[in-house]
């Protein structure tokens, strides 16, 4: 192995209460792909900050190219080659594609303060064919699916003269095919000579495209993982400071009620056509495809986030008209959206305020005036039943993990005890014990008799918790498959086969 191009010495970093890092080393050489790994609240994002310049250590040292740097700014780490792409999207909704790429690099006109839009055109389109990313540089970037903002984060990062890139949960919203394309370019930076530091809890992506895996727990390094040589057991015990056991829970061929819900030709902008599908009571069906296959999309039509062009739902045998979110709640539907920080949760207020805030008209008394009484009892059986890790019900819900921000999510939606719960990638970003946790809540309340619909970018989830499983491409339906003999070939070829597996799903409807 080259010399280290990047070296981390002794890195400590405390927030007020917490020991964020505590003297950590890491080191990466050129053309070196390095996991970096570890429960929500390792460290892992921290000591990438304080690379980056958006934290500055409390003690210790970084060696870049052997010689000191300090790095007081983002662009200072940029201009010496340090790109990195957050897991938090960093991207202006309001701009177009071409404007957020360009975004304090545009490019001008030779000796001129004009800027200059073809070249900045080309430079797009090459990076965007580069990626096999199919976008309108002129599209406003809000009205992308996060998906799609994750791959414009990616280009991002590529347009910059890069000799170290950080990824931070690059693949949280991506499909297999993405990620295969995202692992491509990857390796093909590899070859070039540049350094790839890679942050995941889906740890067979970080087997499958490591040199080495580097594992933090508490802020501490916890030890060093060959990939050729180690298990995925051996990772989890070193994150996780003991055995986790089966990553995910795999329900056991349930035995589903009547029907409770049922869509009939579905269709709405921008291009969902005639979706019909029916859920049983205490079933989850799983909702797979590629990025763009209207699954989010569907959902919104469904819950009235967006306006239906065609279609009838009906729950418990009668059509309803749903024509808002607030409509769907009173109708007994809960949606837990893929962007919790974003659509779920106001980070500034606290773990009370969010998880009671759907269910207001159930805990206001007389005057519509809170009962804080009713409303305490709510949320501490929900932080107990869920394990929540707060140190109080009126602790900053944003100062919380990933993994604790979800429960939260998922019990604010139960406290409104829907019959019909769609959850859009409720594992998205979150680490792999708070993930088990999670998947052992779904399978629960199946068993208890809600109706899931879970949408799920990664197949393994899928595949553990569904009793059936959608499958979408390009706002279509192409088939309904049955849990029995299912699998992840099975899933794909569907995706990629022809409409003729469509009366699976009429029939079964």
């Amino acid at each position: 192995m080259n010399m280290p191009i990047l070296e981390m010495h002794d890195i400590s970093k405390s927030f007020p209460g917490v020991q964020a890092l505590n003297k950590v080393n890491f080191s990466i050489s050129r053309g070196e792909v390095v996991g970096l790994l570890g429960e929500n609240g390792a460290g892992k994002s921290t000591l990438v900050k304080v690379l980056t310049g958006v934290y500055q250590p409390d003690g210790g040292t970084i060696l870049w190219e052997g010689k000191n740097v300090h790095f007081p700014s983002i662009r200072e780490a940029q201009e010496r080659g340090i790109s990195i792409i957050f897991q938090e999207l960093n991207n202006c909704p309001n701009l177009n594609a071409l404007e957020n790429l360009f975004l304090g690099r545009e490019l001008f006109k030779k000796g001129t303060a004009i800027l200059d839009f073809s070249q900045m055109k080309k430079k797009a389109l090459e990076i965007f064919e580069y990626l096999d990313l199919s976008v309108d540089i002129n599209v406003q970037v809000g009205t992308l699916s996060t998906a799609m903002q994750q791959m414009l984060e990616i280009a991002k990062a590529l347009l910059t003269n890069v000799r170290l890139l950080v990824m931070d949960e690059p693949t949280s919203s991506l499909t297999e095919k993405e990620t295969s394309k995202l692992f491509s370019v990857i390796r093909e930076l590899k070859s070039k000579g540049i350094a790839v530091i890679f942050i995941s809890h889906k740890l067979e992506e970080v087997f499958k495209i490591s040199d080495r895996m580097e594992v933090l727990r508490d802020g501490e390094n916890a030890g060093t993982l060959d990939p050729a040589v180690s298990t995925v057991d051996e990772l989890i015990a070193l994150m996780v400071g003991r055995e986790l056991g089966t990553l995910y829970t795999h329900r056991r061929g349930s035995v589903c009620g009547d029907e409770i819900f049922r869509v009939e030709g579905i269709s709405g902008p921008p291009h969902i056509h005639d979706v019909s599908f029916n859920l049983h009571k205490g079933e989850i069906i799983g909702m797979a495809g590629l990025i763009g296959a209207g699954r989010t999309e569907t959902a919104k039509l469904i819950i009235g986030a967006e306006k239906r062009t065609g279609g009838k739902i009906f729950i418990s045998g009668k059509e309803v008209r749903i024509s808002s979110p607030a409509d769907a709640v009173r109708k007994g539907l809960a949606y837990l959206p893929e962007d919790r920080k974003v659509l779920s949760l106001i980070l500034g207020m606290t773990v009370r305020e969010n998880l009671t805030m759907a269910i207001h008209r159930f805990i206001t008394g007389f005057l519509n005036v809170i009962d804080r009484r009713k409303e305490r009892k709510i949320v501490d059986s929900y932080i107990d039943s869920l394990n929540i890790k707060v140190s109080h019900r009126d602790q900053i819900v944003g100062n919380l993990s990933g993994g604790n921000q979800q429960k939260v999510v998922i019990s604010k939606w139960l406290a409104a005890e829907p019959k019909i719960f769609i959850l859009d990638e409720p594992t998205r970003g979150i680490d792999v014990h708070a993930k088990s946790e999670v998947h052992k809540i779904i399978s629960g309340l199946a068993d208890a008799g809600v109706s899931i619909i879970l949408i799920s970018s990664e197949l393994p989830e899928i595949l553990a918790l569904s009793d059936r499983v959608l499958v979408m491409h390009e706002g279509r339906v192409k088939g309904m498959l049955e849990r029995e003999g299912l699998t992840q070939e099975g899933i794909m070829s569907a995706v990629f086969g022809s409409d003729d597996m469509h009366h699976n799903v009429e029939n079964d409807a």
